[in-house]
């Protein structure tokens, strides 16, 4: 071996042992909730008030029978997931960044305007919904707290550090566990439970495509892949410790490992707190008849009287609590798309003079999702239908971010294959054809 070899060598398991040093991976005893980041955030963030209004409108309309579609989708999200948070940790640019260096510009600008549209709807549906929610619960205005949502989501944003804003969004996590409390108030048929679970049951019905798509749209969502891919890279630029696996690749191991567990946690986090919501929805509003629900407020209403007041009040605040873990995701993913579009310094660590633009998008972001509640266009309504929208969106997303993370020229060695690139197009192939079965059935 050449004396540069070594040198090159010594250098790689150097940085490897600076990364398995990471207070966050610990390389002997290693603390759950250190490991936990970008993971576990993301997987939460994807249970918001537009994915409570899908899982309660799926568990409403077919019951136990669709609990099968949860189950499926776990392998195909954590692949899709990992792989983003793997093309960020690796590169140290999130997937728009990649797409600027290495892609047409118009292939770049089309996926962040179908992000931005999809983004900015769905921020304006989770405001509306906990500004309903809250009006309820209070009986103050719903106006008042659309504001005020707003306006808290985008301060936090903006003016708290760091390292504060991520552990705040590691708590209202915890917010999550109010569904698994709902579950406690309903009376559960056990074996049509199971039964539902793990037998796959298939309809070609128009309704039946349209939840599926809405089901998968809103656990694989685009926003979701930015916003990991970027906090990996994110992460990366602010822990001195961690450097991009294309000049450090002896980081490799701890850092794939840390991916993976955060990522497998947050998304099996993610799947059972939708689960609850089915399991819940079936037990009650399924089995007293009620199948129309277009709203996560009004799946919170019609529990009510077949469940119980306690059993509603947990379950709207529920939807406060993700409302407030994902509108700043919706935001946050908008502005790191555009920010590495166009080549702009970006980061929630960067102070806000660092990068005006950055967080003037997210600001900008919210703001529009905000007075959407105050136009004709009623985004409530659209609960249901964005989750449909980021299904269909997620295809040309998905195909993008697999032909990038196979490109050597982006990944070098660390170019995803194996059974991680097949579930990733297993994933790309699903959504497609839920897409085209929900388009092909509204047609039709």
């Amino acid at each position: 071996m050449s004396n540069r070899s070594r040198k090159k060598r010594a250098r790689s398991e150097a940085l490897g042992a600076s990364e398995s040093k990471d207070p966050v991976v610990g390389s002997s005893k290693p603390r759950l909730l250190g490991i936990l980041g970008p993971g576990l955030i993301t997987g939460a963030s994807d249970d918001d008030p537009s994915g409570i209004a899908t899982y309660s409108q799926a568990g409403a309309q077919f019951g136990f029978s669709i609990q099968w579609i949860m189950l499926f989708s776990y392998p195909l999200m954590c692949a899709v997931q990992e792989i983003s948070a793997r093309l960020g940790r690796t590169t140290e640019h999130g997937i728009a960044g990649n797409l600027r260096h290495h892609y047409p510009n118009w292939l770049l600008q089309t996926i962040v305007i179908l992000l931005a549209i999809a983004n900015t709807i769905n921020l304006g549906a989770d405001l509306g919904a906990m500004g309903d929610v809250a009006q309820t619960l209070s009986g103050a205005p719903r106006f008042l707290f659309v504001i005020f949502f707003a306006a808290l989501c985008a301060t936090l944003q903006i003016f708290m550090s760091y390292t504060r804003y991520v552990a705040v969004l590691k708590w209202t996590t915890l917010s999550l566990f109010c569904y698994f409390g709902t579950v406690l108030f309903v009376k559960i048929p056990w074996s049509e439970l199971a039964s539902g679970f793990f037998i796959p049951k298939i309809s070609w019905s128009a309704d039946f495509l349209t939840i599926v798509t809405a089901v998968l749209g809103t656990t694989i969502s685009p926003y979701l892949f930015f916003w990991q891919s970027s906090q990996e890279a994110e992460d990366e630029r602010v822990k001195p410790y961690r450097h991009p696996l294309v000049k450090a690749p002896g980081e490799s191991e701890h850092a794939f490992h840390r991916i993976r567990l955060d990522t497998y946690v947050g998304m099996a986090f993610a799947n059972l707190v939708a689960l609850a919501i089915i399991v819940t929805t079936a037990a009650t509003l399924h089995a007293k008849g009620v199948t129309d629900i277009e709203t996560s407020q009004q799946a919170a209403e019609a529990l009510r009287p077949v469940a119980g007041n306690f059993a509603f009040i947990i379950f709207s605040l529920g939807i406060l609590g993700t409302g407030l873990l994902a509108v700043p995701v919706l935001a946050g993913s908008t502005a790191y798309a555009i920010g590495e579009s166009r080549h702009w310094p970006v980061g929630l660590a960067r102070k806000p003079e660092e990068a005006k633009a950055f967080y003037a998008v997210i600001a900008i972001a919210t703001l529009v999702g905000m007075i959407l509640n105050f136009t004709p266009i009623n985004p409530i309504k659209a609960l249901f239908w964005t989750a449909v929208l980021n299904g269909i969106i997620s295809v040309p997303v998905m195909v993008t971010m697999m032909l990038v993370v196979t490109n050597p020229q982006v990944m070098a060695k660390f170019v995803i294959k194996g059974p991680l690139l097949w579930l990733g197009w297993a994933a790309t192939l699903v959504m497609a054809a839920s897409a085209v079965g929900t388009i092909a059935g509204a047609v039709l």
